[in-house]
């Protein structure tokens, strides 16, 4: 049997020396007294052997113990599961999601380009709809809206900040990784011909790998990462230019950081420092639009 401290002890009989187990009779009623178990004392065979060496607090705890293989490993009820990243999925896998509406019309200050609808957000109809997913928290923080707007507010962008959304394709997927690089390069080309269409001031890229597929696009090769930058991008890579026309010079190319939850790469505060450049710039053109303070040449910083 264990003390109240968890140490084995046996029961031994003071007239004869013995273990209570003993099947000797005795003459009279034995007296018994608790003594500490030790090798001399008894000797348990080998099935035994484990569970007389088992401190009774393990025991207490739960832990089960096989004699041949020692304790067992918790539950895997009890173990956080390690996320699996994603491949490619092909479209019909979520072909039961309807893509976003994209939120574009004439005269918007600038459009938010998004990879693609997540299953929630496609689920909900309503940009960066997912709770983890920063965008509407960055809005805020940055300037580029006056209060932290709700996804269902998507719709309102164009009239209450001059500003839209789209993204660079429209299909559904749970994350980036369950699209094609094919699609993606495709997707920017699509992205240019609204552009050029709609023609806003400037399209703020929400994500590096966005940016990736753009450039891509345009170049015909990968981006290096002596060529990658955050924030304003050269007049060269500006976006929806029409060829023959004098008159617009395309729009103005911001790389912003992805607010996915997934995108872990870099700390908050970093995060909001990048969007911060975009939030005043915004701010600031917004206001000189609706004249509130004089109006300078309405065009973004040049990049150095």
């Amino acid at each position: 049997m264990y003390n109240q401290r968890g140490k084995y002890w046996v029961i031994v009989n003071r007239q004869t020396g013995k273990n209570s187990s003993s099947t000797t009779p005795a003459s009279s009623p034995p007296k018994r007294v608790a003594m500490p178990y030790t090798r001399a004392s008894a000797k348990p065979n080998a099935a035994s052997a484990v569970s007389l060496k088992t401190p009774a607090k393990s025991l207490l705890k739960g832990n089960s113990v096989s004699p041949s293989r020692g304790p067992l490993s918790p539950s895997p009820s009890g173990v956080k599961k390690r996320r699996q990243p994603s491949k490619y999925a092909p479209p019909s896998k979520y072909a039961h999601l309807k893509p976003l509406t994209d939120i574009l019309e004439a005269n918007l200050i600038c459009v938010f380009v998004g990879t693609n609808p997540g299953v929630q957000t496609a689920t909900a109809g309503h940009a960066y709809a997912h709770p983890s997913n920063l965008f509407w928290k960055l809005l805020h923080s940055s300037g580029c809206t006056g209060r932290r707007l709700r996804p269902e507010e998507d719709v309102d962008l164009p009239r209450l900040y001059r500003m839209g959304n789209t993204n660079i394709v429209d299909r559904p997927s749970k994350d980036a990784a369950e699209l094609s690089k094919d699609e993606m390069t495709a997707g920017a080309a699509v992205l240019e011909e609204k552009f050029a269409k709609w023609r806003p001031e400037t399209v703020c890229i929400v994500g590096k790998g966005i940016w990736e597929a753009i450039w891509r696009n345009k170049k015909g090769k990968a981006l290096k990462a002596a060529d990658f930058k955050y924030g304003w991008q050269d007049e060269c890579n500006n976006m929806g230019m029409v060829e023959g026309d004098e008159t617009w010079k395309g729009s103005r190319v911001f790389v912003a950081t992805s607010t996915s939850g997934l995108a872990a790469s870099m700390k908050p505060a970093e995060k909001e420092a990048i969007w911060k450049v975009f939030g005043e710039w915004v701010k600031n053109r917004r206001e000189e639009l609706a004249g509130d303070i004089p109006s300078t040449s309405g065009e973004p910083p040049v990049s150095s």
